[in-house]
């Protein structure tokens, strides 16, 4: 398992020394588990905000068991991809004491974000009315399936629901058969940043406002904007947009086709890129004069004919020979690929978008960049998702000023979970321990 990363990816090159975090100063407090909303304060993270991550003892956030696993970690990759450059604190939010730290976290932050079940957090008595008493600064963010108020708050949701639910899936795959979700959590992908989005407007708005307010962003309404403007599309024309496999239903040619040794993907979005397709790459002015193919709604009449000549012609010559004709030409293009090859393509390698970080037990693990690139305020160098708990004392001690006293204090009590308060209560505090003798 991550055999091969020295070789395959390099090393992260860390970002200037002294340059500025676009969320320097920024502290969230994140109650989110699972991927729409670790994903979202990854984000944050990523531009520099202090990012607690507040998970239960042990056990953590229930996306550290996706796999695959590493058998060395807490944590599989989906948790690694979704929560670099995080502190977690381990607090049992059921003990009075584990609750208050995190009340006292709250008050010193300046985000919130939670995608508890509705009245989770208002039964733990961090409701957003609780918390914006308890700080009025604070940006309060929900991420909820469908709402956390109204005739479906009760709701449970995840991705593929939403995905069913929105249209998505009616949407895609081909036309003699059901349709098929995408593979990719695509809605928690979107709705975390959505939720980056809302936080950061939320957070500009409290400089002019000089208060803080409450943010909910919804995985079903973010899923329902993902199906585009098939939405405007079916108001204009009362008609349920038609599943087309590879195939555009609004440009032509646009779709898969075959050289004689790879699958390849081009978009001709527009007449110019279709007369430059057939003039220029495939040499055939006569079939770009054609005037059945004059405009793109006579080339999706006659598609089947179209694609039957391209796929004739492509499959004359390897993928090197088009795609050199291709970019030359200015037509759309992309090889399909596997996942594999795309993090090891040349666009990638350009991007620097897969490299490896320093990671205390494994040496190195692979990092995949967000693609957001600041000039001024470059992102923050990548730190190695975090295991459950390793932050706690840090957090302490550096948020809410506990000393070692207080904190093995709350140790005993509890506020860390059973396990850590009976290893507490194995060792002897200074007032119970032998005198050491003079010597």
């Amino acid at each position: 398992m991550l055999e091969n990363l020295e070789a395959d990816f390099p090393e992260h090159k860390r970002r200037a020394s002294g340059a500025p975090h676009a969320l320097d100063g920024i502290r969230v407090v994140d109650f989110s588990h699972f991927i729409a909303g670790p994903l979202a304060t990854m984000i944050l993270a990523d531009m520099g905000a202090e990012v607690i991550k507040v998970e239960a003892p042990v056990r953590g956030d229930d996306a550290r068991r996706y796999p695959p696993m590493h058998p060395q970690l807490d944590q599989g990759a989906p948790f690694v991809w979704s929560n670099r450059n995080k502190k977690s604190i381990a607090l049992d939010l059921k003990s009075p004491q584990g609750l208050a730290l995190a009340r006292d976290l709250v008050c010193r932050a300046d985000v919130l974000v939670e995608n508890f079940s509705s009245g989770v957090m208002r039964r733990l008595g961090l409701d957003h009315e609780t918390c914006l008493a308890l700080n009025p600064r604070l940006v309060y963010c929900s991420v909820a399936a469908y709402s956390r108020e109204g005739a479906f708050a009760d709701r449970f949701g995840f991705d593929p629901i939403a995905q069913a639910e929105s249209g998505f899936v009616s949407m895609n795959g081909y036309p003699d058969r059901e349709g098929v979700r995408a593979l990719s959590p695509v809605m928690d992908i979107s709705t975390a940043m959505m939720v980056g989005n809302a936080v950061l407007g939320a957070l500009l708005a409290r400089e002019r406002l000089g208060r803080g307010q409450r943010v909910e962003v919804s995985l079903f309404d973010t899923a329902v904007l993902m199906t585009g403007y098939a939405t405007m599309q079916s108001l204009f024309t009362g008609k349920e947009p038609q599943r087309s496999g590879n195939t555009a239903p609004d440009t032509c040619p646009s779709g898969a086709f075959r050289a004689s040794d790879r699958t390849f993907y081009i978009n001709s979005g527009n007449d110019r890129i279709f007369q430059r397709l057939m003039g220029q790459v495939l040499e055939r002015p006569d079939v770009a004069a054609d005037p059945d193919y004059a405009t793109g709604p006579l080339r999706i009449r006659h598609r089947e004919r179209l694609f039957a000549f391209l796929d004739e012609a492509f499959a004359r010559h390897d993928w090197a020979h088009w795609q050199a004709r291709m970019r030359a030409a200015g037509v759309p293009y992309g090889l399909v690929r596997t996942v594999g090859e795309a993090i090891r393509s040349p666009e990638a390698r350009d991007h620097e978008l897969v490299t490896r970080i320093p990671h205390p037990v494994l040496g190195w693990v692979p990092n995949v960049r967000l693609p957001i690139r600041y000039a001024a305020t470059p992102m923050a160098d990548p730190v190695a998702a975090p295991a459950v708990g390793q932050h706690t004392q840090e957090v302490l001690r550096d948020a809410l000023g506990l000393d070692e006293r207080q904190i093995a204090e709350l140790e005993r009590a509890g506020a860390f979970g059973p396990a850590a308060a009976a290893a507490a209560a194995a060792v002897p505090g200074p007032m119970d321990r032998d005198p050491v003798p003079a010597s």
